[in-house]
């Protein structure tokens, strides 16, 4: 009876590992369709964030880098997107440093093979949920602020 106990846990245990490592991309990551070119996504993207208080300290043009390095790749911009208060509340805080290297968000805009123009970003909602009080709200906030800013993007 014990073995069957401890086996039904094991399997168990690896049931749910394996449901988790399948759908953690899924769960960490949202991706929507842009009904807009692949520039005017992009173009778009900058004067919402920038009519909603945002900065863009960088954007990087992952294309041009590829080809730098003799490989071909269609369209695709990293755009870094920073709101200066919220960095604030979580820079300032000694312990809520270490997630500073998800700082400042960013979101993806690529084509893929078919011509379409897709929008990605990290889901800070279900990122954020295991860290403390301060990461979580901060997060959850500025996540929000990002739905909007690509709901306008994607007509959603």
């Amino acid at each position: 009876m014990t073995l069957g106990i401890i086996t039904g846990l094991v399997a168990g245990l690896l049931i749910g590992w394996l449901i988790i490592f399948l759908a953690s991309p899924k769960l960490m990551f949202k991706e929507s369709r842009s009904p807009l070119s692949f520039d005017d996504t992009v173009a778009k993207i900058e004067e919402l964030v920038a009519g909603a208080g945002w900065k863009i300290p960088a954007m990087h043009d992952l294309q041009a880098t590829m080809k730098k390095f003799d490989h071909e790749v269609r369209s695709v911009k990293v755009i870094e997107i920073c709101q200066p208060d919220y960095a604030y509340k979580i820079l300032r805080e000694n312990r809520e440093r270490i997630v500073s290297n998800m700082m400042p968000c960013r979101l993806s805009v690529y084509e893929k093979e078919d011509g379409s123009v897709w929008i990605s970003r990290m889901n800070s909602g279900v990122v954020s949920k295991p860290m403390g009080k301060l990461v979580r709200q901060t997060m959850t906030v500025a996540a929000k602020d990002m739905e909007v800013v690509i709901a306008e993007v994607t007509g959603e």
